[in-house]
């Protein structure tokens, strides 16, 4: 089951490490692991909602996701994106950004340098919106509830975290100009391109959660409609073929979620730029990591286990807002890549060790009367 389940993601990594080792030696090796497992860390609750909205949907659609939908998010995220970004940043045509990343790598470096600032406020103003929408919401289940509880209070003002958000970009663009000025003023001009990526990041994300919302939106109407016409067709006695449902509701499902997997595909191609800006080592890594995602959504649909882990999806999301610091810092400072690469990886473990505690205090509870059941699930949320 499991090498059934796994066995395309096992061999497109195998070919991927053997591929970075040719391209760029064991350096290139180490990237495009720490890569792999970035995406696959950040990309845990990507899994979990895709799994959880795949299995509502037809046998059909679901083979359309994991079919068109992976490659979409393979070589339309992956690896046309990271060129797009480049491209747009370095303000040179796509092709050429593909002809530098592969003939004139110290050129293409340089320019990637250039646009570096840019690059890190478009994507770390992306990734802190999306830790900042997750940490304000109140949630029935919290992992660190002595963070989480405060946060969720203050969630209630509307707008909160795009305010935190702009204030977090003026204080980065003002400490990058001053930083810049005191040095002489030669990056003193890219203080403007700062503030104004860092908005085109808020932008991009406030228009994908839009979209994201009206589909789930139209996704729940549909199924309330089906649902009426299915308890009237059995109140006159008809019957309602249940391929027109399917494919009506499981339409809307794969709209949905071809924005989600295209939002989550974008996390992952911004925080690739805070490890390597070699644009083939970030599709390898990337790709690889794509693979396993594709691969865990099947194996929750098939077996539901990853379910029972809670606190994965605090951990991803504490990961993503890690990510957007340190992208933001970036703008200025350089920051090792090791560092960049596993604070997704232990994040994820602690939240999945959590998880583990969490479900053993409940299993013990289980057992005893009410009250110990309660004050079980009141303490797993540390």
């Amino acid at each position: 089951m499991l090498l059934k389940t796994f066995g395309w993601s096992f061999a497109v990594t195998a070919l991927g490490l053997v591929a970075a080792v040719i391209y760029g030696g064991w350096t290139g090796f180490g990237i495009v692991a720490i890569l792999s497992i970035l995406e696959i860390s950040v990309s845990f609750d990507n899994a979990v909602v895709n799994a959880g909205i795949l299995k509502k949907m037809n046998a059909f659609w679901q083979k359309i996701f994991l079919t068109i939908g992976v490659l979409i998010a393979v070589f339309g995220m992956r690896l046309v994106f990271p060129v797009v970004i480049v491209a747009i940043s370095a303000k040179i045509g796509p092709i050429e950004a593909v002809r530098l990343a592969l003939d004139d790598k110290d050129k293409y470096e340089q320019l990637v340098t250039d646009a570096h600032p840019s690059i890190a406020a478009f994507g770390g103003m992306f990734l802190l919106m999306i830790f900042l929408d997750f940490i304000f919401e109140d949630r029935e289940i919290k992992w660190l509830g002595w963070l989480e509880r405060p946060l969720a209070k203050l969630g209630k003002v509307d707008m909160l975290s795009v305010c935190v958000a702009l204030i977090v970009l003026l204080v980065s663009a003002m400490t990058f100009a001053t930083q810049a000025h005191q040095h002489g003023g030669v990056h003193a001009d890219k203080a403007e391109s700062v503030l104004i990526a860092g908005v085109a990041g808020l932008i991009t994300y406030l228009i994908v959660g839009g979209l994201s919302g009206y589909f789930e939106n139209k996704l729940e109407e549909q199924e309330e409609r089906e649902h009426e016409a299915e308890e009237e067709a059995k109140a006159s006695g008809k019957k309602v073929p249940a391929i027109v449902m399917a494919g009506k509701a499981a339409f809307f499902m794969f709209l949905y979620l071809e924005v989600l997997d295209a939002s989550f595909s974008f996390d992952g191609v911004i925080a690739a730029f805070a490890i390597t800006n070699d644009i083939v080592l970030m599709s390898l890594g990337l790709g690889i990591g794509a693979m396993y995602v594709r691969s865990l959504t099947v194996y929750l649909v098939r077996q539901g286990t990853l379910d029972d882990y809670v606190y994965l999806e605090h951990g991803a999301h504490y990961a993503i807002g890690a990510l957007a610091v340190i992208l933001l810092v970036t703008i200025r400072y350089e920051i090792h890549e090791v560092i960049t690469g596993l604070i997704g990886v232990v994040l994820i473990g602690w939240s999945f060790v959590s998880s583990i505690q969490r479900n053993r205090r409940l299993a013990a509870a289980e057992g005893g009367d009410t009250g110990s059941k309660e004050r079980a699930e009141v303490s797993s949320g540390v």
